[in-house]
């Protein structure tokens, strides 16, 4: 199941009920596309086990019945998957519907933001309708499966509450570490990608070593991934990026750039990163070499993340998977 796949089955949510004034937000939301990555990943992490399987099967001298029963019996896991699948991204997008009035964003995916078109009452509400829709999906999976997969499902849903408050919380500190900001971004970022994946993974039947390699996975693509955004967002092409390039520096966020930068630049260039100018803050970036550094940090997390990949059984799903990482993380200037 692909891309358009997946935009298939979220289509196919109903929210033409009443209120409209709840529902009508989430249509909105969930009608912006995007990249759809982390339903993929769930899927994914679901096709690496049954490749695997597929493949010991067409080895395996079977009865053509049985061969017919377990094949029948993936196409139902799979089924459970999609609902997994749909519960992640309405569960991402009610993250973003509050994020965005957190932050005061006013552009989501080139739209206005619920809280601009609508208001702010509006996005809460309809973000917390999302998060119980979220759970309603998961609730309609196979009763065995339920138990683990609620316990990784909440326990990823408190990290990237606990990653957003850190967040909050060095906004207001400017003795942030690179290190928190590295533990902020894995909980806010990171693990969501990782339990997509390691749900998809235990759905289909995979082992607690390869759940967890593919969770591990998961954790180091997104490190690499965010850290790939903070880079483009100093260094890329609005055009191929998606936004307005130095956001970041004009909104003083800490970054693992900025971050880095503090810490080797003397007192002049100090002053100078505090002025939140675009222009003289890639002065003092490029004079410390902040751009290499900040590729060295992504090519190390990457590196990490295709390890992690290689300990699970090589298929044309971990293929895609490979593939996925190079994509997501070459993104041109």
């Amino acid at each position: 199941m692909g891309k358009m796949d997946i935009n298939r089955e979220i289509g196919k949510l109903d929210w033409s009920k009443e209120p409209k004034g709840l529902y009508e937000p989430i249509a909105y939301t969930l009608s912006a596309g995007g990249k759809r990555l982390r339903p993929t990943l769930a899927l994914l992490g679901a096709e690496c086990e049954m490749r695997n399987a597929e493949c010991k099967m067409q080895n395996a001298e079977c009865r053509m019945q049985n061969a017919e029963c377990k094949m029948q019996n993936a196409e139902c896991k799979m089924e459970d998957v999609v609902q997994v699948a749909l519960a992640l991204e309405v569960f991402h997008n009610f993250t973003l519907l509050h994020d965005d009035v957190m932050d005061k964003a006013e552009v989501r995916r080139g739209r206005a933001t619920v809280h601009v078109r609508w208001n702010e009452n509006t996005a809460i509400l309809s973000g917390d309708q999302m998060l119980i829709e979220a759970y309603k999906l998961l609730s309609g999976i196979q009763a065995d499966k339920l138990p683990t997969v609620l316990r990784l499902f909440n326990k990823m849903a408190t990290e990237i509450c606990e990653g957003q408050q850190y967040d909050m919380d060095y906004e207001l500190r400017e003795d942030v570490s690179i290190e928190e900001y590295m533990k902020m971004i894995r909980l806010k970022t990171s693990v969501l990608l990782a339990t997509a994946l390691q749900i998809g993974a235990y759905m289909a039947g995979a082992n607690e070593d390869r759940q967890h390699a593919l969770y591990e996975y998961g954790i180091a693509l997104g490190m690499a991934f965010q850290l790939q955004d903070d880079y483009l967002d100093c260094y890329g092409d609005e055009a191929t990026f998606g936004k307005a390039i130095g956001g970041d520096i004009r909104e003083g966020k800490k970054t693992f750039m900025l971050l880095m930068a503090k810490q080797l630049a003397n007192a002049e260039q100090l002053k100078e990163l505090e002025s939140r100018n675009y222009e003289r803050v890639i002065a003092v970036y490029d004079q410390l070499g902040i751009d290499g550094k900040a590729q060295q940090k992504i090519s190390e997390y990457t590196s990490q993340a295709l390890e992690w990949l290689g300990k699970v059984p090589q298929n044309e799903a971990t293929q895609q998977l490979r593939t996925m990482a190079e994509k997501l993380l070459k993104r041109e200037r």
